[in-house]
């Protein structure tokens, strides 16, 4: 059995469409997803974008992605990476892919000099967290993550 991660292209955003259905879902969120293909296609790999994707692949077969971009820490004066979805399709779930996949974003944020590697997870799915435990990725539990979109972004951007 081969195990390869490697980066994404436009080509994938049929996958990454797919792998991002089947992330919400398990999530019991499947109607809170609002893109397609095409959406993918422009967005993560038009000119653009500061979003980087990999596809993880066993025996040249799909089966998981990871979706990232830079942030910036004030504190630590350097940039991060923050990973806005990891996932793994459930039959090849505690095969090494997630920690594949995990291992290789690391790994490009030693490379770039990056101070943190940061990413959330729902607090019901134990799964996951035990996943990140074993990794000993610490939870940040004096922070509470906000979010303004749809609606409230508008009418927060027409505010004078």
């Amino acid at each position: 059995m081969t195990l390869t991660i490697r980066p994404a292209e436009k080509r994938d955003s049929a996958i990454i469409l797919a792998f991002v259905r089947e992330l919400a879902e398990y999530e019991k969120a499947l109607h809170e997803v609002k893109t397609n293909q095409q959406e993918i296609e422009k967005t993560l790999f038009g000119d653009c974008s500061r979003t980087e994707a990999l596809i993880c692949e066993w025996n040249a077969e799909p089966v998981g992605f990871a979706v990232f971009f830079t942030s910036y820490s004030t504190w630590l004066g350097r940039n991060g990476i923050y990973v806005e979805d990891l996932y793994v399709s459930q039959p090849y779930r505690g095969k090494g892919a997630g920690k594949a996949l995990l291992k290789h974003i690391a790994q490009l944020a030693v490379a770039r000099d990056c101070g943190r590697l940061e990413w959330s997870v729902l607090d019901w799915n134990q799964p996951a967290i035990n996943f990140y435990d074993r990794l000993s990725a610490e939870p940040v539990p004096e922070w509470i993550r906000y979010r303004l979109e749809g609606a409230s972004l508008q009418q927060i951007a027409r505010r004078e």
